[in-house]
Formats: structure tokens, sequence, C-alpha cells
């Protein structure tokens, strides 16, 4: 009998993920064999529909490609300015992503799903750009055609002579909301095509002759069907598990054979393929082991694999199950996956063991009614194979068979103590607290060595009470009738304790392995989750796999060439070249595979969504056995999560190799602005007032007014070099010269310095009488304070007050210059001490950016801080704090 609860550990998770996915926006997919079968124009009419319910719509891409009746649906609908993005000479059109998470529609058109951006945008391909829209919120309607899925780009290029070079991962498209299919036969394609209705004349021309044929069409219209059917079918396998359904739905024929130790596996394994092609149908082949086939021979366990790998082979799913029981087992998987026919070998039990124990076939038809059952004839085992030497389970390790061989001695020594305790106890309990005794041993039997020793336990705990504590004693013959009932009830009892303990030992063994499992995953995939570099990623996959798998760990990544190197320790059985042919084929190879199966180590490869990100290669420390069907799904789902994250570390590279590469060209085109503008300004200046300075026509005041005006110029200049020069220095390390001394000394200093600059503005020095003795470079302090004052002087008009002020505060002390001019522009604060930024005036205002850069560095050196913030009701304020440490002592003089 099944369990058909609800699994509570399912139910919240799915709970989470509803949560989730009420905070994602929607994704539909305009899905369809080909260019000209109507998506862009299906998506653009759904669109208008959604906006006469009244929702935002924003056109974010759509490409016409100048179809007439397209454009008449894109005419009256919003559509987004694309962004420019400059690449090798050409200016490319982009969907700009920030402008359209910044107005935030409720829903957004993204055309041609699969589209690769320009280089310089924020991410590589336009569905990760759908992804970001969706975790904010909008909703989004695509158009994808088949040719672009990743899993069929190669069908497709194998029918069309064509490789198409962008694709999309297939579990995007498999994560979507709602998938639309946009069908239209061929013949009435190639129509459109001829009328111009999809290319122009030239193009159609070309394209009936190369991709538009015919025979190409129906193929990807094939294509384009079946994945949908795939899609659909499984959003209803999905639903009947959140709805807990368990009748199978004949919606889609999926057939599931039952694999078996018997000699004819393989017959029957060939007879379920011919009957899934017959049918056009999916097939999966299952094994179930329960507590009765759990000790399989050599030859049997042997037998098993081969025929579930030639089911591999042949195109089927397989997967092994464990389960008390064989019947209710496999109807509950065949339940799950909506299998509708069931394929079995014909039972080889004959004679007497009919009459006490059904048949599969027979339990089966029994337990289900929405299951079609096929039974095939297969080849009766031998004796020979049925005595074979005992092997071990075929779901999970076992290393408990030899204990139990031990387990019949230690039963009859346990029924031997038992009955020397029960002995002692005659003369003061009674027989039946004797039997309770017996039955505990046989409990603690089962329990600790299984079935086998815990039925010996039962017949010999029969035998030693009827021997020893019947009468006539010493004897097997029983003197009252009544104890024949004892000793059957008594058997009885023992037998099915044995059995149910038994059972429940083989079901322990399963949770405990699925357990250690679903841990070794957890640990893994946390582990790789906070990995930075792919050195961490190689030193965790070898310390969790290695115990996990029993085996030597080698990771193998690609270089910038595509030619893999071994990662991490040398080992000798790593192969570079068996790793390449992995590498390149994006196929296991080695141990267990029809790809050099004598090579002892496993070589399989770690594919990401995106490409193949290495391979990883183990070697058993049992090098001639294979690993167990329950091993190669672990190791596939870790190899995932491998590259996974060797996918996440690599993109985090780009991303900051992208960040850096753009701040360098912001940093570069900044420089080349500051020498085309702030440096050939006053250049042109002084030159234009030299040739006037030349003129005879002048008198001496003219004179001095041309040569002061030079002087300025000349000491703007000086000043805009100095800063980057200071700029530079700052940035290579400089080393700074402290000393002792009060502020007041480098405050009149800036003051001159900054003269010039403040003219016509009113200062005022407001310096606090108990500032202590500072430890500061005299030379790079001034900077600081001649570059505050001269940008209040800068940006605020004539006759505004600036005031220079100093305090103490704890154990700092305080520096500030104000003013009450016009204050920072919004958002400025902490902007204004990046490099070659400038406020709001910066197009009159000379300047390059680099004064508050200067201050920032040379406080932060100095161990203290700066901001900027304004005032009320107007007016800016920059402050910067400095240590005030403790001053040593002055030298006494010594008196003669």
């Amino acid at each position: 009998m099944t369990d058909s609860r609800p699994d509570p550990d399912a139910l919240l998770d799915e709970l989470k993920r509803e949560e989730l996915d009420a905070q994602r926006g929607r994704l539909k997919i305009f899905f369809g064999a080909c260019a000209g079968v109507g998506k862009t124009y299906a998506m653009l009419a759904a669109a208008r529909a959604k906006r006469q319910d009244g929702a935002t719509v924003l056109v974010g891409v759509v490409e016409t490609h100048g179809r007439k009746e397209t454009q008449e649906q894109l005419a009256d609908l919003d559509v987004l300015p694309p962004r420019r993005i400059a690449y090798k000479g050409h200016e490319l059109s982009e969907f700009d992503l920030d402008a359209a998470l910044e107005r935030r529609p409720q829903l957004i058109l993204m055309d041609e799903f699969a589209h690769s951006n320009a280089p310089g945008s924020r991410h590589p391909k336009r569905w990760q750009d759908v992804e970001e829209l969706l975790a904010a919120g909008i909703d989004v309607y695509t158009s994808l055609n088949v040719q672009h899925l990743e899993s069929l780009n190669d069908v497709v290029g194998q029918i069309t002579g064509i490789v198409v070079r962008e694709t999309l991962p297939d579990h995007v498209f498999d994560r979507a909301d709602e998938v639309a299919l946009v069908d239209l036969p061929p013949d009435e394609l190639l129509g459109r095509l001829a009328a111009g209705k999809v290319y122009l004349p030239q193009q159609a021309e070309r394209a009936v002759k190369n991709f538009f044929r015919k025979g190409n069409l129906l193929a990807l219209r094939e294509l384009a069907l079946r994945r949908t059917a795939d899609r659909v079918d499984a959003q209803m396998r999905a639903y009947r598990a959140d709805q807990s359904i368990n009748p199978v739905w004949h919606a889609r024929e999926r057939l599931l054979v039952c694999v078996g130790a018997s000699a004819g596996i393989d017959k029957l394994i060939r007879s379920a393929k011919r009957l899934a092609a017959s049918l056009d149908a999916d097939w999966i082949a299952v094994y179930v082991e329960t507590p009765q086939q759990r000790k399989l021979s050599e030859e049997q366990r042997a037998r098993v694999l081969k025929g579930l790998k030639l089911a591999q082979e042949l195109g089927a799913e397989t997967t092994v199950l464990g389960g008390s029981e064989l019947a209710p087992t496999l109807l509950a998987y065949a339940r799950s996956r909506n299998a509708s026919k069931l394929v079995l070998g014909k039972s080889a039990r004959g004679g007497w063991s009919r009459l006490w124990r059904r048949s599969l076939a027979s339990e089966l038809s029994r337990r289900s009614s929405d299951v079609d059952l096929y039974v095939v004839a297969h080849e009766q085992e031998d004796a020979a194979s049925a005595d074979a030497k005992t092997g071990g389970s075929l779901l999970f390790e076992d290393h408990e068979h030899p204990r139990s061989r031990f387990g019949y001695l230690a039963a009859f020594v346990a029924c031997l103590l038992t009955t020397a305790l029960a002995g002692l106890l005659i003369p003061h309990v009674a027989l039946a607290n004797d039997i309770m005794i017996y039955l505990l041993v046989v409990v603690l039997v089962s329990v600790r060595y299984g079935r086998g020793p815990g039925m010996l336990a039962s017949l010999l705990s029969v035998a030693s009470f009827d021997f020893f504590f019947v009468p006539p004693h010493m004897s097997f013959a029983v003197s009252d009738t009544q104890y024949l009932m004892t000793f059957v009830v008594m058997l009885l009892v023992a037998a099915i304790i044995s059995q149910l303990t038994a059972r429940l030992r083989f079901e322990a063994n399963i949770s405990t392995y699925r357990e250690r499992r679903t841990r070794a995953l957890y640990d893994l995939g946390r582990e790789l989750a906070g990995a930075l570099t792919a050195a961490q990623i190689v030193d965790t996959a070898v310390g969790r796999l290695e115990p996990l798998f029993s085996a030597k760990v080698s990771l193998f990544l690609p270089n910038s060439g595509d030619e893999v190197r071994l990662a991490g320790e040398e080992h000798g059985y790593a192969d570079v070249g068996v790793a390449q042919w992995v590498y390149d084929h994006q196929q296991p190879a080695g141990l267990g595979t029809n790809t050099l199966p004598a090579n002892p180590a496993l070589y399989v490869p770690l594919r990401a969504p995106m490409r193949n990100r290495g391979v990883i290669a183990l070697l058993p420390e049992v090098t001639d056995q294979a690993f167990l069907p329950e091993q190669q799904r672990l190791l596939e789902t870790c190899a995932a999560q491998i590259a996974l994250a060797l996918e996440r570390v690599h993109y985090v590279e780009v991303a900051q190799d992208a960040i850096v590469a753009m701040e360098s060209e912001r940093l570069r085109n900044s420089v080349l602005s500051v020498v085309s503008h702030d440096l050939r300004t006053p250049l042109t200046t002084m030159a234009g007032l030299s040739e006037r300075l030349c003129s005879s026509s002048m008198d001496d005041g003219q004179r001095a007014e041309i040569a002061a005006a030079i002087q300025d110029e000349a000491l703007r200049m000086n000043k805009l070099v100095t800063n980057l020069l200071d700029m530079a220095r700052l940035q290579s390390g400089v080393k700074l010269n402290k000393e002792w001394q009060m502020l007041d000394e480098v405050v009149g200093s800036a003051l001159r310095a900054a003269e010039r600059g403040l003219r016509g503005r009113e200062l005022r020095l407001e310096l606090a009488p108990d500032l202590p003795v500072l430890e500061y470079d005299a030379v790079l302090l001034e900077r600081v304070l001649v570059n505050l004052l001269e940008n209040a002087g800068k940006y605020t008009p004539p006759g505004s007050h600036i005031t220079l002020a100093a305090w103490r505060e704890d154990a700092e002390v305080l520096v500030s210059v104000s003013d009450d001019g016009p204050g920072l522009p919004p958002n400025m604060e902490q902007r204004a001490f990046d490099k070659f930024s400038r406020g709001a005036a910066e197009s009159s205002t000379p300047g390059v950016g680099l004064g508050l850069a200067i201050c920032r560095s040379i406080v932060e050196i100095h161990g203290g801080r700066i901001s900027a913030r304004n005032r009320a009701p107007h007016g800016a304020e920059f402050r910067f704090s400095l240590p005030a440490g403790h001053a040593p002592a002055l030298p006494t003089e010594e008196t003669p």
C-alpha cells in the first residue's frame, strides 16, 4: 500500500516558488518554425489588446523587416528610443535596458529573443536583458524561431545546411510562463514569400533556393510542433504533481519498461523500443530494487547494468528505484510520469510458486485500470545463474552483505544464549514470557543482520522452545496438542516480524543513501556558490566528490584556444587527450561508456547553459567496476553544478573586465577633453593676446592690461597641469613628509595661494583657539585647502561669503569650507569627489574636475575623511577631518 499524501517539503518548495514567481514579470514567447509565419504580427496584436484593457505597453525592440502589415500594427504604440553603441567605426542601435527599467511599463515587447547584443552592452544576449526586466516585475512579450533553441541547433543545421549562430538555452524557453505557437502551412508561407510579404524580392528569391525549401519548412514545422508539445506535456505533468492527481491521463503516449535481472533482458528492451517507435512515444527503462531483489549475483548485476545501458543507447530514459514492493512502486512511478503503457517480461516462475504468490503482471492488473500492460516472453534463466555468487545492491553501495553471512552464526549463538537465559528464568516466569524473549531476539537479529538470519532465528527459536521447555522435555514430541497452535503462531509471528524488520531496514538504507546524496549536493552547491575563482571551484569539486564517489577526481579547464589543461593536482591516470575529445564532442568517455571503455577513468563534460566549461575525470578505487546508474545520475548533477559555477565566475570576470574597460574609456575621453579644451583654450587666448601685444599702436596701459591677462591664462594653465600631475603622483603612491605643526601656518599659506581665485568674495576665518598640534604634510594639506577655497570661489557669484572654519571634536580636528552660493546639484554629494566630475555649471566654468578628487586622496592618506553637503537655505559645505594624535613632548633646556 502506497502513501498518497503530498510531500510536505515539496509543498513548502512550491509555496516558495509561487512567492518568487508572484514578484517576477510574466514571459510570453510567440514561437514559430521560421521567419515569416507571423510571430511579430501576433505579438503586436496581443500587445494592442492588452493596451485596450488598460495596460501600459512599451515597444522595446520590434523588427518589421519592411513588412507593411507589421508596420501598421506598430503605428500608434509607444516605442522606446534605441541606445547607440559605437563599434569598430560604426554606430549600432541596441535595446536601452536602463531606460526601460526607469520607465517601468506593465508590458514591454522584445522581438528576436535569441539576439546577440553589440559589444559594450550590459549583457551579451537579449534573453539576459529580458531576465532583468522580469526580475523587475515587468511582463515581456517576445518572439523566437525553433532553429534558435540550443538543443535543436545541430538538428536544424543538418536539415537546412545552415548553422544558426544565435542560440537560446532551452531552460530559458522552458521557464516561460506561456508559449503561443504561431503556425503557417509551408505552401501558404511560400506564397507570402513570393508576394514579397516576408523579404524583399531579391532576398526572397535567394531564400527560396536555400533555407525556404518546402522540405526544410516541413521539417522545421514538425520540430516546432514537437517542441511545443513537449512543453505542454511537461506543464501537464507538473499540474498533475501539484494537484496530487494519480490516474494516468492519456494525453500523450509514454511507455515504461520494467527491467529485471532475467536472461531475456535484451529481448525485452528491444521489444519495448520497437513498440515505442510504432507508437511514436517516449519510453523509460526502470529497474525497481526491493528487499527480495537486493542481493543480486555478480552476473545478474552486470546483466541489469548492461540492459539499462542498452536502453539508454536506444533512446530511453533510465532510472533505478527503490521500494518495499515491486508493483506499487512501479505503478506510482508510472503515474508520476503519466506513462500510459507498461511493458514487462513474462514471469519465469512456475509450478507450486504460482499457487502462493501472484505474478507481477497479475498484481499490476489487479492494482491498476488506467495503465495498459504488455507482456513480452523471454528466455528461462538457467540454474547456474540463479545459484551464482551473491553480488550487491544496484541502487546504492552495499557494504552489509558480508556481515549478513556472519549473521547466520550470530542468529544461532543468540538463540543458544536466549535458551540459556530462558532456562534460568523458567522457575520464576510463565512460558508465555519465554516466547516474548525469543520474539525479541528475532527482532534484534533481523534489524542487525537482515531477513535471512532473522528467518533462521525464527526457526531456531521455535525449535528450542519446543525441545527444552514444552513437555516432554528434551524431545520434539508434544504431549499437549494446544502447543501445536502455539508453535504455528510463534513461527508466523517471528517470520512476519523478520520480514517487516528487514523491509524497514532496507527502506532505512535507501533513505540514508538519498539523504547522504542530498546533503552532498547541498554542501557542494553551497560551497560553489561562495567560490570567487576557478581555482576555488576546482578545490571544492575535488574535496567534495572524492569521498562521495570513492574515487580520485581531476578537472580539466579550457584556455583561450579551447585546449583543456589539468587544473589542480597531477594524477597519473589523467589523460589530456581523452579529456580534449570529451570537451570537443561533449560526450562522456572512458569507464562504462562506448568510447574508450578500457580506460580506467570516467570522463564527463561540464556542460553549462552557454557552452562546455571543461571536463571532470574520476578514477574509482575499484578500477574494474563501473559506476552504478544512481551514481552516474548523481555525477551528472554534480557536473552541472560545477559547470554553472565555472560559467558564473567566467561572466563575473567578463563583467569586471567590461567595467574596467568602460572606466578606462571614460577616463581617456575625459583626458582628451581636458587636452583639447581646457589646455588649448588658454593657449589660444595667450597666442591672441601676445599677437596684440606685438602691435605698435598700443599705449603702456593697454600693454600692461594684456600682460596681466596673459599672466592669468598662464597661471590657469599651470594649475590644470599641476592637478593632472598631482593626481598621477597620488595614484602611483606618494611618501608623506609629516611634521608636527599648528594648523594656522598652513591656513595662512593657503589663503595667500588662493587669493586670486577669491577676488570679489568675502572670506571669514573661524579657527577655534584650542586647536592642537597636528602631524601632516604641509605641502599636501595646503593643496587641499587651496583647492577647496578656489572651488568655492569658482562656483559662487561675486559678493558671496566663504567661511573657513576649524575646530576639535573628540579625537579629530574638523576643517570646513562653506559658502552661501547656489549649492551642489542633486545627488552630487558623493560624485563630486570622482575624477573628472564637475558641477552643473561645467559648461561655462573652467576646470577639469580633478581638484576635489585630489583633496579626497590627500585626506585619506592622512587617515581622515572628506564629505560634501548642501546648506540651508542655500550654499555648500566641504568638510574633512584629521586625526588629532598625541604630539611628542618638547625637549627641555639644560641649565648649566
